[in-house]
């Protein structure tokens, strides 16, 4: 489809090409017999055109034809001007021979998508265009961190388009996180503006689009090179806000880390319910109003961790944490969920906090308790939230996320987690509290 599609433009332009060449990879044999009938009907369209047009399958793993040494060494002057993909969306094992075979040529990355998509700029001759359909999750996080530090210095930025709605946009998949369709272009220095542009689904033929400047996409100084997506004027206005905020993380003397406790890992430490010599072990379904409600007896998670030689190092002591959930679901209206676990609603001198979870903590040990308040309150309220979505189109909210924001002072947090009772004060409260600092 991608490649009719392409011969289809090519054939409509005022100056069209005067040939197209096409090497096609597909190592399914059902979907190659059918793509070698797709390619017949482009050369019969390209000849009714008056453009010559010749075609090869290779009927073998991209990934292993392109990147091993040898073949490599063979291929070494194959060289294309634009590439169209929709990668295959999986992960690949660190010992795999598609890994092992991509470092041969410089290129680290976990994921099969990423791989497809830096083995095609590195095939692309200069100022070869590449188009990829792909996850957004690449845009963030630390897994991919290098893959988009090269993705941006081997080529310039040129556009993007966003489809907002899973449902709709690959509604036969069970798809976790938004999809972006992305152009770059290789070894051009890169543009002052970027084209964003986004939509519900394919079928909206008239989507949203603006012109951003790069440096609001990659904000200079990033270590991590984080790609945000500021879709709306209103996006960019917020993010602006949010990043003038005075603080990191590390300003603030505060750590935030992933819950130790691996639960299929700790299987024999588990209890279902409290006993002695056991602590509390908390799961996302411990949370509840915006404090950790802890036991819960109903339901299908542990409630308690034994605590001997073999656990000693996956639980913290008595303090106050601020917890996130580190996966929501689908539909969860928000991405950020913040709750208070407090150490006065605990008859416990330590803690576990389960794998799902990030914490907040100094140094290991517990946090003032009107800074905690302040803090969760920060992170639940709507403006955060819709700025992390800007970096982030999926379920995942990773501890590397929770670092790269900006945050109030701690003597602005600590004042308004004065507002924060016995439960987490109403949407439109936190709302006002936090717009107040970003004003």
């Amino acid at each position: 489809m991608l490649t009719a599609a392409f011969v289809d433009r090519a054939c409509r332009l005022e100056s069209p090409p005067a040939s197209i060449a096409v090497t096609a990879f597909e190592v399914d044999p059902c979907l190659a017999d059918r793509l070698a009938v797709t390619m017949k009907a482009c050369a019969a369209q390209c000849e009714g055109a008056g453009i010559e047009f010749k075609f090869k399958i290779i009927r073998d793993d991209y990934i292993l034809h392109s990147a091993e040494p040898l073949i490599a060494e063979k291929n070494a002057d194959q060289k294309y001007n634009c590439a169209i993909l929709n990668p295959p969306y999986a992960k690949l094992n660190s010992g795999s021979r598609a890994r092992n075979a991509l470092r041969t040529v410089g290129i680290e990355t976990s994921n099969l998508y990423t791989a497809f998509v830096a083995l095609a700029i590195e095939q692309m001759s200069r100022e070869g265009q590449v188009v990829a359909i792909t996850p957004r999750s690449f845009c963030n996080g630390s897994y991919f961190s290098k893959f988009r530090q090269n993705l941006l210095s081997a080529s310039a930025l040129e556009r993007i388009h966003l489809y907002q709605s899973r449902k709709k946009a690959f509604q036969d998949d069970d798809v976790l996180q938004e999809n972006i369709v992305f152009k770059v272009v290789k070894a051009k220095p890169q543009t002052e503006n970027v084209n964003l542009s986004f939509s519900d689904s394919p079928q909206d033929t008239n989507p949203t689009t603006r012109n951003v400047p790069f440096r609001e996409v990659v904000h200079a100084g990033d270590p991590h090179f984080y790609i945000h997506l500021p879709i709306l004027d209103e996006d960019s206005e917020l993010a602006e806000r949010v990043r003038s905020l005075p603080c990191t993380l590390r300003d603030l003397g505060v750590t935030v880390s992933t819950g130790r406790v691996v639960d299929f890992r700790a299987r024999d430490h588990l209890r279902k319910e409290p006993e002695p010599g056991a602590v509390p072990l908390i799961y996302p379904a411990h949370f509840e109003q915006g404090f950790v409600v802890w036991p819960q007896p109903i339901g299908r998670k542990h409630n308690a961790l034994a605590l001997n030689a073999a656990t000693t190092d996956l639980v913290v002591p008595r303090g106050t944490y601020v917890l996130t959930k580190r996966f929501t679901s689908k539909e969860e209206k928000r991405r950020l969920v913040a709750v208070v676990y407090d150490p006065a609603r605990m008859d416990a001198e330590h803690v576990g906090f389960e794998n799902h979870l990030n914490y907040f903590h100094i140094g290991g040990r517990g946090i003032d308790p009107a800074f905690a308040r302040g803090l969760a309150l920060f992170l639940n309220s709507t403006a955060v939230d819709q700025y992390f979505r800007q970096f982030s189109g999926h379920t995942q909210v990773n501890a590397t996320d929770l670092r790269n924001l900006h945050y109030p002072t701690r003597e602005q947090l600590a004042e308004l987690g004065l507002i924060y009772g016995v439960a987490l004060p109403p949407q439109v409260q936190i709302d006002d509290a936090v717009e107040a600092l970003l004003s």
